[in-house]
């Protein structure tokens, strides 16, 4: 359902309750359903959304938004960087703004986590601390993490469309009760200076533009042949295929994760048209964006 205010639009969609534990002993009674939350200010980019889903395999990628992540069921390796770090159920773990990441799941059986996504604008003080800073080991384990602060992720998945601000609130919260446990240095040591690393990092910051292959060379400082060389022996593509495919993985993610137009999602993931999003979308996934949709809507109610 989508809730019309005055200043906010909102998509809520299906809920679940005691998602989180309302302590640590409790986790094992978590993850009975799937559920989705999104919160977002009408005609901006500014959002939150609240995820509880089945872990799966993300490639590298990065955004300026801050990312939570709570494991609820089985295990989930957690990437930053060129680090990979193992979490088990009941850990959480902080991806700051404009830090690559993945996910990788290696662990068999259910594994499922709770996901946290929010824009700049929603973080408030801790925008500042988050721009410039990264923490050095990004996961609380779960014997760290405050009863508390389950039962506050809890109330931000549960939120109603009554609350909105509230759901601000909630994750003020989370952040004050969390930051203070990670030893936060400088966001560039979190990153590597190779050309391997600077490469992931441009196309996942500069994807949703127009621009070629000579330009990124460019503002990389090497020549347009070692690049093409990178791409084709390092990532086994060519650079339009690799620039496309990071623009299907965030395409693909704001169709599991909101309700908006695939229009929308077109044009916001840099392609021109819907037509050659359409095209491009379907030569991967031998499915059409829409159809992508409700496979998921369908796999996550099932």
């Amino acid at each position: 359902m989508r809730f019309l205010l005055p200043y906010l639009q909102v998509d809520y969609k299906i809920g679940v309750k005691g998602l989180l534990a309302k302590s640590k002993e409790d986790i094992d009674k978590c993850c009975k359903g799937e559920y989705f939350m999104q919160l977002k200010y009408v005609d901006t980019k500014e959002e939150i959304i609240a995820i509880n889903r089945k872990s799966k395999h993300i490639e590298p990628h990065l955004h300026n938004a801050l990312e939570i992540v709570c494991v609820t069921s089985g295990a989930l390796e957690l990437g930053v960087g060129q680090e990979l770090y193992h979490m088990d159920k009941g850990d959480i773990g902080f991806v700051f703004p404009d830090v690559i990441h993945h996910y990788q799941v290696l662990t068999p059986g259910v594994n499922k986590a709770t996901y946290l996504i929010a824009s700049p604008f929603t973080i408030a003080k801790f925008a500042d601390i988050m721009q410039s800073m990264a923490p050095e080991y990004p996961i609380i384990k779960a014997e760290n993490v405050e009863p508390e602060v389950y039962r506050v992720i809890n109330a931000i998945l549960e939120t109603e469309q009554s609350d909105i601000i509230v759901a601000q609130a909630y994750l003020q919260i989370v952040l004050a009760r969390c930051i203070g446990k990670l030893n936060l240095v400088e966001k560039s040591n979190v990153g590597s200076n190779n050309l391997i690393y600077q490469t992931v990092s441009y196309i996942s910051a500069n994807f949703k533009k127009k621009f070629s292959l000579e330009e990124m060379a460019k503002d990389l400082g090497v020549s347009k042949y070692v690049l093409s060389r990178l791409f084709s022996k390092t990532f086994h593509r060519n650079f339009n295929q690799y620039l496309n495919d990071a623009r299907l993985n965030y395409a693909c993610h704001r169709l599991e994760n909101t309700s908006d137009s695939i229009t929308n999602i077109c044009l916001d993931s840099g392609f021109e048209s819907q037509r050659t999003f359409n095209r491009v979308f379907k030569e991967r996934y031998k499915i059409s964006p829409s159809d992508y949709r409700s496979t998921c809507v369908k796999d996550m109610l099932s």
